[in-house]
C-alpha cells in the first residue's frame, strides 16, 4: 500500500472511530440511570442559574475557543517544514528557533498569570490575539531576527493561551454557581471541538500548502483568524479578576502576587504535584511537536523523493484527541455526582479523587506509548503508538482543567496556571539544546520514565488524599 493511501486509510478510520464513540457516548448518556435524572431535575429546583445562563456561557467560551485553536493548530504541522525545508535552515538554528519560544515562555508565564488576575483575563485574552497575528506576520519572512522576535511574541502567546482562557471560563463558571458536572462537560465538549478543528485545520493547511506550494500560507490563515477572535471576544465576554484585580497598582510586575502564589503551592503537595504532571505531560507533549517528523521519517518507507502527507498524519492525530476526549465525557458523567456544586478543594471531594485517578491512567498509557515508539522500527507501530499518545492529550487537558478548577482558588487562578509553565519550559528548552534531533529515542525515553513518575506521585498524593 502506498504510504499516502495508508494515511488516508488511517484518517478515514480514526473518523470513523470517533464517530461511533460520539454516537455511543450520546446513547450512554441518555441511559443514565433514573434517579441520577431525578436528582438533576431535583437540584435544578433549588439552582439559582438558569439553563439559559449555562448554555450562554458554553456558547460564549466554545467559540472564542474554536477559533483561537484553530489558529494555532493550522501551523501545527508547517513548523518544522517551514524553517528546515523552505527556508533551509539547518537542524541547529531550528532547534534554536524553537528554544526561543520556550524561553520566551518560560520567562513571561508567571507575568502573564498575574496580569490576568490584576488586569483582567478578557483583556489579556485580547492582547493574545494581537501578539500572535504579529507572530504570524514575522514567520512570514525568512531573516533570522525577524524570525526569533516571531518566537518569543510566539512563546508569550502561548503562555497566555494556555492560562487566562481556562482562568476566564472556570471564574465564570463560579461566578455563576455552575455544579462539577457542567464545568467538566464544558471543558471536555473544549477538548472535543478542539480535536474536530484540529482535525480540520491539519486537512485544510494540507491542502492550502498543496494550492500555494509554500509552507508559509497556514500562517496567513492564522492570522486572519486570531483577528476574527479578537472581535468575537470584545464582543461577547465580560471581564473577571483575581483577588484584588481592577484595582490601580503601582507594581507593574506583581512581585508580592508571585510571591504569595509560590508560598500556597509550596504548602499544598497537591499542587506541587499537579505542577509536576503539568510538567512531565505537556514538556513530552511539546517535544512530541518537535520530534514526530523526523521520528517518522526515520522509519519511513516511503518511495525516493516522495515526503509524508504531514496534514493526514496530523489530522489522524487529532481524530485520536478526539476518541480520547469522549472517552474522558463517558468516564466522567457516570463517576461525578450529578448534584454537586462548584468545584471544592476539601479531602474527599469525589471530583478530585475520580479526575485524579484519570490522571494517573493518562499519564501511565502515555509513557507506555512513548516507550512503545522507541521500540518499534516499523512506520506503522511507531505511527499508532503516537496515535495512543495523543487520545491520552485529549483525556489531558479536562483532566488538568478540573484538578486546577478545584484545588486552585479563583484569587490567584491565572497566576498558579501560569507559574506551573516555568518548569515546563525550562524543560523542554534543556531537552532542546541537548539536540532532541539527534537524540530522538534517548528524549522519548526520558519522557517515558518522567511520565511513569508522575502517575506514580498523582495516584499516591492526590488520589488518596481526595
Amino acid at each position: 500500500m502506498p504510504p499516502s493511501n495508508f494515511y488516508e486509510y488511517q484518517l478515514a478510520g480514526l473518523a470513523g472511530i470517533c464517530l461511533l464513540s460520539l454516537l455511543a457516548e450520546r446513547r450512554i448518556s441518555g441511559q443514565k440511570p433514573k434517579h441520577d435524572k431525578e436528582e438533576r431535575l431535583e437540584n435544578g429546583k433549588h439552582n439559582t442559574t438558569p439553563g439559559s445562563a449555562v448554555s450562554a456561557l458554553a456558547r460564549q467560551y466554545l467559540i472564542v475557543y474554536a477559533i483561537v485553536m484553530g489558529a494555532d493548530w493550522l501551523q501545527g504541522p508547517y513548523v518544522y517544514s517551514l524553517y528546515r525545508e523552505q527556508y533551509t535552515f539547518p537542524e541547529r538554528t531550528v532547534a534554536l528557533l524553537f528554544v526561543t519560544g520556550f524561553i520566551s515562555a518560560g520567562l513571561t508565564a508567571p507575568l502573564t498569570g498575574v496580569w490576568a488576575d490584576q488586569y483582567g483575563r478578557r483583556r489579556l485574552c485580547l492582547y493574545f490575539c494581537l501578539s500572535y497575528t504579529l507572530a504570524c506576520v514575522c514567520i512570514l519572512f525568512p531573516w533570522l531576527p525577524i524570525l526569533l522576535m516571531g518566537r518569543v511574541l510566539g512563546g508569550i502567546s502561548t503562555s497566555i493561551l494556555f492560562s487566562a482562557f481556562e482562568s476566564w471560563l472556570i471564574s465564570s463558571a463560579n461566578n455563576l454557581a455552575l455544579p462539577q458536572a457542567d464545568l467538566s462537560s464544558i471543558l471536555g465538549r473544549a477538548t472535543l471541538i478542539n480535536g474536530f478543528v484540529a482535525a480540520g485545520s491539519g486537512v485544510f493547511s494540507n491542502q492550502l500548502v498543496t494550492v500555494t506550494s509554500t509552507f508559509a500560507s497556514p500562517f496567513v490563515a492564522s492570522g486572519i483568524l486570531l483577528v476574527l477572535s479578537w472581535f468575537a471576544i470584545r464582543a461577547s465576554w465580560s471581564e473577571n479578576y483575581g483577588s484584588g484585580g481592577g484595582a490601580t497598582n503601582d507594581d507593574f510586575f506583581q512581585l508580592k502576587r508571585i510571591g504569595h502564589a509560590w508560598r500556597i503551592v509550596r504548602s499544598d503537595s497537591r499542587l506541587l504535584v499537579v505542577g509536576l504532571t503539568q510538567t512531565c505531560f505537556e514538556g513530552s507533549m511539546y517535544l512530541f511537536v518537535f520530534l514526530w517528523v523526523p521520528s517518522l521519517q526515520e522509519v519511513a518507507s516511503s518511495t525516493p523523493g516522495a515526503s509524508l502527507p504531514l496534514g493526514y498524519i496530523f489530522s489522524s492525530f487529532m481524530f485520536s484527541m478526539m476518541i480520547g476526549s469522549v472517552l474522558y465525557t463517558a468516564i466522567t458523567s457516570y463517576a461525578l455526582p450529578p448534584t454537586s456544586s462548584a468545584p471544592s478543594s476539601g479531602k474527599g471531594d469525589p471530583s478530585v479523587i475520580v479526575h485524579a485517578m484519570l490522571s494517573s491512567a493518562v499519564c501511565a498509557v502515555s509513557a507506555f506509548s512513548l516507550a512503545v515508539s522507541v521500540k518499534a522500527n516499523t512506520e506503522h507501530v511507531r505511527f499508532w503508538a503516537f496515535c495512543v499518545f495523543e487520545a491520552c492529550v485529549g483525556m489531558y487537558y479536562p483532566v488538568q482543567g478540573m484538578l486546577r478548577g478545584a484545588l486552585i482558588a479563583n484569587e490567584h487562578r491565572a497566576t498558579l496556571s501560569s507559574l506551573f509553565r516555568v518548569p515546563l519550559n525550562i524543560f523542554v528548552v534543556v531537552s532542546l539544546l541537548t539536540g532532541v534531533s539527534s537524540a530522538r529515542r534517548a528524549v522519548l525515553t526520558a519522557c517515558s520514565l518522567m511520565l511513569s513518575f508522575s502517575s506514580v506521585m498523582v495516584a499516591a498524593v492526590i488520589a488518596n488524599s481526595g
